[in-house]
């Protein structure tokens, strides 16, 4: 905050009294003006999108810059193997233990479009993950949370298929580490509703697991798309998830809201 000093000169009565609060009446209103220039919170510019786009479907995935954030559309078609295409497809998978739900990927509609920050702001409260898509992975399909309609994951889990995704309602989605393209490494999952990015459970900056994550599974280190900046970003936690063998891809809260 600017600060002005007053300097006050001798004048005679009337004039002077007159003179003396025009000039108070002004330096108010001008310390008042750079007050608000002082706090006034620029909006950053954002002129490319981060690196790690890059790593994105592109058959499946059109991500631009919208201002200060980026749109990311998906037909949410993964490109991976799964028994969800349905027999027939080139990239079907025969799974006999999964208990298939109803819908297959080629007569279902995964088409999602999400809106996320350009520059994650890190500086709120945290917000809790809600049911249906919280984020998109590389692959073009969405990530979803730990839980299932009203309850736990464990009551679908044996309708997901070998990378951790099912149909189950809406579209194919992934609650589980998507073992199709991260596997215990530290390979890019995806991005957040909150900008945030979500890597595998290893952490790029040491080849092991971190042991500083909070409570969302984030910490501040470099990853293979910051140039050597550090930067927040979300680990899958190491930590099997009840009776699914595997490992929540994120439970939340998201931490950049």
């Amino acid at each position: 905050m600017k600060k002005r000093n007053l300097i006050f000169t001798y004048v005679p009565a009337v004039t002077g009294v007159l003179s003396l609060l025009f000039a108070f009446t002004a330096c108010s209103s001008d310390s008042s003006s750079d007050d608000d220039a002082s706090e006034e919170i620029e909006e950053e510019t954002v002129t490319e999108l981060h690196a790690a786009y890059a790593a994105f479907n592109s058959d499946a995935t059109t991500i631009y810059l919208d201002g200060s954030n980026v749109v990311i559309e998906t037909t949410g078609l993964p490109d991976h193997e799964t028994v969800y295409w349905g027999e027939g497809n080139d990239l079907y998978l025969d799974e006999p233990d999964v208990q298939v739900t109803p819908s297959i990927m080629s007569s279902n509609n995964n088409a999602t479009t999400i809106t996320v920050d350009a520059t994650p702001d890190l500086s709120g409260s945290t917000v809790d993950t809600a049911l249906n898509t919280i984020g998109i992975a590389v692959s073009g399909a969405s990530i979803f949370n730990d839980q299932e309609g009203a309850g736990a994951l464990d009551q679908a889990a044996g309708s997901l298929d070998w990378t951790g995704a099912h149909i189950g309602p809406g579209v194919y989605h992934y609650h589980l580490e998507p073992k199709a393209f991260t596997n215990d490494d530290a390979n890019l999952v995806g991005v957040l509703l909150d900008g945030v990015f979500l890597y595998g459970r290893q952490c790029d900056a040491t080849g092991t697991y971190p042991t500083d994550l909070d409570a969302s599974g984030g910490h501040t280190s470099t990853t293979q798309y910051t140039d050597g900046a550090e930067e927040y970003h979300y680990h899958i936690i190491n930590e099997l998830y009840s009776n699914t063998g595997s490992y929540i891809a994120f439970a939340g809260p998201y931490q950049g809201y």
